[in-house]
């Protein structure tokens, strides 16, 4: 019963890989929407789907801890990603302190000095197993837009100016820090197991944590948007939904290469010219 399971999803994943890209792109479209109707049904609160991506994160983190503890190398892992995500994290982390804090401040807290530790790691303990020279993609070329667009759009909520901008800095800058990590992934062209489990857990846990807030957005009928301020030209609550998109649909394309390689038995993720 199973072969003959895996052996249709094999199939189908065979059939999708030979569609033209935009045949790709309605399929994947299609498919969220549909998981998405799927989980408005099923889901009756939808923090639980905010717990569940966290959950899956912290998985992924887990995977990570084992990699460079028991592995004793780093090879394959994007310190700059690492070091975005602690950037972003610490912002976020500065927000939750001085403007709501609750249980997710203690969940940043968490992700936050776990993320010190990975680069403490592979700046010093590993670095001769880091891959720098595959590790090529330059920092500023998120973070500076990502401080030009908080500027420009931003929250107009009650709390100070500053906050605000950090607030915005730190939505933006997470949906795009996995870039560095990417494009690592695409100059080896293999990825090894434990580092392919981080990023799929990275990309099924945004994947949670967009349709947590899409159908928040839903279930309150533009509420919440109208509650998280129309700062930016109006254009905030509008950038705050699309960054959760962009950074779901950054790992889909490796997400899909990661179920199809597992489908296939292989233990060792190759990709095509062309992913990142």
């Amino acid at each position: 019963m199973m072969k003959e399971v895996k052996s249709r999803i094999q199939y189908a994943m065979s059939w999708i890989r030979r569609q033209p890209p935009k045949v790709n792109a309605c399929l994947a479209v299609v498919s969220a929407m549909t998981v998405l109707v799927f989980l408005k049904v099923i889901v009756h609160d939808n923090e639980y789907l905010f717990l569940a991506s966290e959950v899956v994160h912290a998985t992924g983190i887990s995977v990570l801890i084992y990699k460079l503890t028991k592995g004793k190398t780093c090879a394959g892992l994007s310190l700059k990603t690492q070091e975005l995500t602690a950037l972003y994290l610490g912002v976020r982390l500065y927000c939750s302190f001085v403007m709501e804090f609750d249980y997710h401040t203690l969940l940043d807290s968490a992700a936050f000095f776990t993320t010190l530790w990975v680069i403490y790691m592979i700046r010093l303990k590993l670095r001769p197993t880091y891959m720098e020279d595959k590790d090529n993609f330059p920092i500023y070329y998120v973070v500076v837009p990502c401080v030009v667009v908080s500027f420009l759009i931003h929250p107009s909520t009650r709390h100070h100016i500053i906050n605000r901008l950090f607030w915005a800095f730190c939505v933006y800058l997470e949906a795009v820090s996995v870039l560095p990590q990417l494009r690592l992934m695409q100059n080896t062209k293999i990825v090894e197991p434990f580092t392919a489990h981080y990023v799929f857990a990275l990309g099924i846990a945004r994947f949670l944590n967009c349709a947590h807030w899409i159908l928040e957005v839903l279930d309150t009928r533009g509420g919440l948007l109208t509650a998280l301020g129309s700062g930016g030209f109006g254009l905030w609550p509008f950038m705050l939904i699309l960054s959760e998109i962009i950074q779901t649909f950054i790992l889909a394309d490796f997400c899909y290469y990661y179920v199809q390689s597992y489908m296939g038995g292989q233990l060792v993720l190759r990709l095509p010219s062309g992913v990142v």
